[in-house]
């Protein structure tokens, strides 16, 4: 795999340094960090996710839910950081599988990286492009397609994608902080007042019995699907100042902000209710047809009513945030892949911002692939392709965090670098079994996930394996065998 090897004392092995790199040292731990959390869009995450979690999860102890799926995504990280400081690669989940497992694994998740990464961002447009088309129809009387909305902002995100990893970084910080900020705003606003109606009421939410109380593993699963997007930090560490120290602070930090964020929010919003009342809120807002309501009504009546205008727009720049963020993780993979030769080489050049351009052209041709039948067939792009999209990418990013622990056990244990046990060892073996019970949470409930039918949630389920095993096939073939050979 063609990888950037980092010894013990951090000298690079220039063997095996690519011949073609993406621009060093152009971020730093908080352009990372805003990176991941527009990956994450917490705004999308809490308006989207957190009502169905409550209405058909714990109810109002799906705040514990986000705190167990944070813990866990935290042993995940250990092994993770472990191995970033020892590989530097644009495709991280390939890079670090296929220096565990071998270059077949490596290919195949490579596959399902990509996959993952591609079809999140395609549901992202479908919600994205609804949205907008809305707020055209509310405020100017507008009548534009969600298609068209969607095909405008992916010439967009092309500009901003080719304009340099600063540029992203900086664009990504606004809208990011701006949407952060409107919701900790809430939440402090809570916590000042003492809470809802029946106060804050902590023991109704982080207890044992709050936790486990209805359909515990529902919620964990839609805690876990809002939180992906944080292993971007090692996608960038080839852009990195000083990768070494600036990927594992910026891991640690951006999954305990993420997990600490969700928690917070998730636990005023059901106090602002009521932790008796909360999850009958939820599931009326669910049926109501606009999920975001049961988020939106206690903000305003909280911060004031000119929230009900400038959240809807925050919503959509959530979304595009989002959006960009997937974009630069895909087109890093794409750049990758085609630097080693197992996909055209022609996917390696970069522009003169030093950025993936090619890339970044193909993935947004990419995406237009993935939107644009659902828009020839008028489907409608909420119910299926922001829900299909969404729930494949959580169960293929899940099986790349499950082969991603069990590598950084076989490599450490092969290569001997790090002789930290808790490290190399039990912690990504925890992280192992964490996820395994989590894929089995996501099979078990993927209709819901997806929130279709039992067909369509059959074959979605299977597409991930499937991918797997068609790109690790591949990698047998003569022309792809000798790529990865020369790459070592």
């Amino acid at each position: 795999m063609d990888t950037q090897t980092i010894g013990p004392k951090g000298a690079t092995d220039e063997a095996r340094r690519p011949s073609r790199s993406l621009k060093p040292d152009a971020l730093g731990v908080l352009g990372i960090v805003f990176f991941v959390l527009s990956a994450q869009a917490p705004l999308t995450g809490i308006a989207g996710a957190a009502p169905i979690a409550i209405a058909l999860g714990s109810g109002p102890g799906t705040p514990a839910a986000y705190l167990a799926a944070g813990a866990l995504v935290l042993l995940f990280s250990v092994g993770y950081v472990a191995m970033s400081r020892h590989v530097v690669d644009a495709g991280a989940f390939a890079g670090y599988i296929g220096r565990g497992l071998g270059d077949v694994a490596g290919t195949g998740s490579a596959g399902v990286a990509l996959f993952a990464y591609n079809a999140v961002q395609a549901a992202m447009y479908g919600l994205y492009g609804s949205l907008v088309s809305g707020l055209f129809s509310h405020y100017l009387g507008w009548n534009v397609p969600w298609w068209a909305c969607v095909l405008v902002t992916m010439a967009v995100v092309q500009l901003l994608g080719a304009a340099g990893i600063e540029m992203g970084a900086k664009v990504l910080a606004v809208f990011v902080l701006a949407e952060v900020s409107i919701l900790l705003a809430f939440a402090v606003v809570v916590l000042v007042r003492g809470g809802g109606p029946e106060g804050l009421a902590p023991a109704h939410t982080f207890s044992p019995s709050a936790a486990l109380s209805g359909a515990p593993g529902v919620a964990l699963m839609f805690a876990l699907a809002s939180m992906l997007g944080f292993e971007a930090t090692a996608i960038y560490g080839e852009e990195a100042r000083e990768p070494r120290k600036t990927i594992p602070r910026a891991t640690y930090l951006a999954v305990s902000v993420i997990t600490l964020f969700f928690a917070l929010t998730t636990w005023t919003l059901v106090s602002a209710y009521g932790p008796s009342k909360a999850a009958a809120a939820a599931d009326a807002a669910l049926k109501s047809g606009d999920a975001s309501v049961f988020v939106f009504a206690p903000i305003a009546d909280r911060l004031g009513g000119w929230t009900g205008d400038v959240l809807p727009f925050l919503l959509a720049t959530s979304l595009f945030a989002g959006i960009l963020a997937f974009h630069n993780s895909a087109n890093r993979y794409l750049f990758s892949l085609g630097r080693r030769r197992l996909l055209p080489g022609s996917l390696s050049s970069l522009n003169r911002r030093q950025s993936p351009g090619v890339a970044g052209a193909v993935q947004t041709a990419i995406a237009l692939v993935l939107v644009m039948p659902f828009a020839l067939t008028g489907r409608d792009p909420v119910m299926t392709l922001f829900s299909w999209g969404s729930g494949v990418a959580v169960l293929a990013i899940m099986l790349m965090y499950f082969l991603t622990s069990v590598s950084v056990i076989v490599f450490f244990r092969r290569e001997r670098l790090d002789d930290r046990v808790w490290n190399t060892v039990i912690a990504p073996s925890l992280g192992v079994l964490g996820i395994a019970a989590a894929i089995w949470l996501i099979v078990a409930n993927f209709t819901t996930l997806i929130g279709g039918d039992a067909v369509t949630a059959a074959v979605l389920a299977a597409a991930v394996p499937l991918v797997f095993l068609v790109c690790a096939g591949l990698s047998r073939l003569p022309r792809v065998r000798a790529a990865v050979g020369a790459d070592g």
